[in-house]
């Protein structure tokens, strides 16, 4: 029987989906789930969805829910995250601050200042976590879901090089759906490699049955009015990809995450007010997405209080079908991020960077890479080099790490003087106060 304790069960919305995949392998069947969240109320919802999941499989898993961490972490085979540090209020935090001093965001979790700040305040977290685990579940694997993922992955690195732990996104296997769509393929036939940073990774080749699509692909974003009849590709094209249609078209691959993402994790985009409308920007687009699952969680537990039934359908997320490999042996690939050991060879080593992975009975296997193209490892590196630093002064608790991360990072260091970015970070530490770590 496999143990599998999800840490942040109290984002209901995603810990019901990963708890529906991998108990929707048969093998899985007797597997105990372990919840765990710090908030009382989300956690009772959480295993009420969870129970309710059982009983809709037909499994014979058991459900428990904790408020002790270690106790859902004790014995754990693997260990899921996807934990929020600071909730809505913190996000508003992260928002707010940097707008003061004319600096916009769109989702301000990944990269840039908003990315910096989450990574702080998320860092004495997983001090705890990697600590508890290395007590009580030495063995297990972390497969985290948080963000910012590069930043979160390397602490956890860092924090204990000896740990089995990947991280996970759904930005690789959601891009190429959408391509697959675009390019009239089956999506289960499209082969792709894709490498690079999280959110920030490339399709460096793209095909179908062995031929290549990207002449395709050029040929379909050289002349979107060639398409207008079609309107998902047209409307693609020109508003709700534009961003990363542009960069496609100035760089020749592909890049994983939306537009909304990657238009502020560079210097192009919502620096210049006109292009935030051309490229369709939605700037303050993580506040309402985040007032949305405010509003779902209470729609939820409204449900499943009342004993209604939970809505919920296999995804294409990675965490069941990597439990499912490591159970039975059966290997599946997967796009993980791991520690760079010279498997992109133009990144620096020993950061985080998301690769190809293979997965069995073995362990989780990172694919080797070598180098990405140049003009992609390029585009790259500030936000690895603004990784580094913010990692650095979470272990070091040296503020000037955090100053200089933001200072490398591509969106404000385009907007923002230095100084207006060190008295920013200094009221952004003021504000999340207690919740980073201790800074001098």
């Amino acid at each position: 029987m496999a143990k599998v304790a999800l840490i942040g069960a109290g984002s209901v919305v995603f810990s019901k989906q990963l708890t529906y995949d991998i108990l929707s392998y048969p093998e899985m069947k007797d597997s105990l789930i372990a919840l765990h969240d710090i908030d009382p109320v989300r956690l009772d919802t959480a295993e009420k969805v969870a129970t309710k999941l059982v009983e809709k499989l037909g499994s014979h898993a058991k459900v428990e829910a904790t408020l002790d961490r270690k106790e859902a972490l004790k014995d754990a085979d693997y260990v899921i995250v996807m934990v929020q540090v600071g909730m809505h209020e913190a996000t508003l935090i992260d928002f707010k601050i940097p707008e003061k001093y004319g600096l916009k965001q769109t989702i301000a979790d990944s990269y840039d200042v908003g990315g910096v700040f989450r990574f702080l305040r998320s860092f004495p977290f997983y001090q705890g976590l990697v600590e508890d685990m290395a007590l009580v579940c030495p063995d297990a694997y972390l497969l985290n879901y948080t963000n910012p993922m590069p930043m979160n992955m390397l602490s956890v690195f860092r924090l204990n090089p000896d740990i089995k732990a990947v991280g996970l996104c759904h930005s690789v296997q959601g891009t190429a759906g959408m391509l697959a769509n675009i390019l009239d393929v089956p999506y289960e036939e499209l082969e792709y490699k894709v490498a690079g940073l999280n959110h920030q990774a490339f399709f460096l080749s793209l095909k179908h049955q062995g031929q290549d699509l990207y002449p395709k692909l050029r040929e379909l974003v050289a002349d979107p009015e060639k398409v207008k009849d079609k309107e998902d590709k047209y409307d693609w094209m020109t508003r709700w990809d534009a961003v990363r249609v542009e960069l496609f078209r100035r760089l020749g691959y592909y890049i994983t995450e939306s537009s909304e993402h990657n238009a502020e994790y560079c210097q192009y985009f919502i620096q210049h007010e006109d292009y935030i409308d051309k490229y369709h920007i939605p700037i303050d687009e993580y506040i309402r997405r985040s007032e949305w699952n405010l509003s779902e969680f209470e729609r939820i537990r409204k449900v499943v209080s009342e004993g209604g039934d939970v809505d919920v359908h296999l995804s294409a997320e990675y965490a069941g079908s990597i439990i499912y490999a490591l159970e039975t042996g059966k290997t599946t690939s997967f796009n993980g991020n791991v520690l760079n050991k010279g498997l992109i060879t133009n990144l620096p080593d020993n950061i985080c960077v998301e690769v190809p992975c293979l997965v069995n009975r073995a362990g989780i296997q990172p694919t080797y890479i070598g180098d990405l193209p140049i003009q992609c490892a390029a585009l790259n590196r500030p936000l690895a080099s603004s990784m580094e630093l913010a990692v650095e002064a979470a272990l070091t608790g040296k503020k000037e790490y955090v100053y200089q991360a933001v200072m490398m990072s591509p969106h404000s260091s385009s907007v923002l003087t230095l100084d207006e970015i060190w008295a920013m970070c200094d009221e952004l530490i003021e504000a999340h106060g207690d919740a980073l770590p201790k800074l001098s």
